[in-house]
């Protein structure tokens, strides 16, 4: 059998086989849609820029309910595929059913923590980058009110809205922080209306700033920021674009590089946990043409010093997951 029909037996979709020769990553969405401008389309974009350097190819698998996540799992391991990336905490159980049954095939979850000895589990500290977005806002905040929109009411969006409200009162101690989840099934991460009515009460409780941790959900929390002539905080991806002028900055997620890393290490990935914040540049803050002019020079000085600090220890972050619980309000 010639290369060519090996490379092309590979590419076949969902098809048991002792193994391709030459294996493919996968890449498996969470829940949503794939060009959701936040989670799921910055993985692609990691996965995206693999391809274009290397000439590789991978699978990629949009779930469409929940009780597929372990089928998707076990059919890219039975395809062969390696390493299988998986995007979203939601992954965790089907993960630990499937990974003892194929111990050489690498798996990859972002967002939680999976420990097996095939499994790399790529974690957050969602908590520092939201310290810095919150300060931003505090400094920003005309009326002292700012908002939080979270999508599914799990610890790791409490991570988000812990760290943002932390951040937001060393910038201004009174400060108040309007808090919202969305709510507790994965259809709160593509609910744009619901996110549009959240913003909307949080604008009428005078909030001027709100950000969102929302997915999907949170394009909605944007448009309405900016439709109201107050200012949205944008997610994962640099959100800035979509509303120019009306999206004061967005907190950076790195999953692009986490699932451009896991690709392109391949055979030789090595596994356990891997922690990625601000020291890591896993984690940050947007600043562009889109928003310069909305933060000021104090505002830019107090949060690069404040990424410092975080880095070298100096400004301990709360982080909710460790604790279950928020020590600011």
């Amino acid at each position: 059998m010639n290369k060519t029909i090996i490379r092309l037996a590979s590419m076949i979709g969902w098809m048991a086989c002792a193994g391709p020769v030459f294996p493919d990553p996968a890449l498996i969405y969470d829940l949503g849609q794939k060009y959701d401008k936040s989670f799921n389309e910055s993985a692609f974009n990691g996965a995206e820029r693999w391809r274009t350097e290397t000439g590789g190819s991978f699978r990629e698998v949009q779930l469409q309910s929940e009780a597929q996540r372990e089928q998707a799992i076990r059919r890219a391991a039975e395809a062969g595929d390696s390493p299988v990336v998986m995007v979203g905490f939601s992954f965790g159980t089907a993960l630990a059913t499937v990974a003892p049954d194929y111990p050489d095939t690498r798996f990859v979850i972002i967002d939680m923590v999976v420990e097996m000895d095939n499994v790399r589990s790529v974690v957050f500290k969602e908590h520092e980058g939201s310290y810095l977005v919150g300060l931003i806002a505090g400094m920003t905040t005309e009326s002292g009110v700012i908002g939080f929109v979270g999508g599914m009411d799990v610890p790791l969006i409490r991570r988000f809205a812990c760290g943002y409200v932390q951040g937001a009162k060393a910038a201004r101690e009174n400060i108040t922080v309007i808090q919202n989840m969305t709510g507790t099934d994965p259809s709160a991460w593509s609910d744009p209306v619901k996110g549009a009515e959240l913003a909307l009460a949080q604008i009428g409780a005078g909030a001027d700033v709100v950000y969102h941790a929302a997915g999907a959900t949170g394009i909605g929390v944007l448009k309405t920021a900016a439709d109201s002539g107050i200012l949205g905080i944008g997610v994962d991806l640099n959100q800035n674009h979509l509303y120019p002028g009306s999206v004061l900055t967005s907190m950076i997620k790195r999953v692009d590089l986490a699932v451009e890393t896991a690709f392109a290490d391949g055979a030789q990935l090595e596994t356990g946990i891997f922690p990625l914040g601000l020291a890591e540049d896993g984690i940050g803050y947007a600043l562009d043409e889109h928003n310069a002019a909305l933060i000021g020079a104090g505002a830019r000085a107090a949060a690069e010093t404040a990424r410092k600090q975080i880095i070298s220890g100096e400004i301990a972050v709360h982080d909710y997951i460790q604790s279950d619980s928020c020590p600011v309000q």
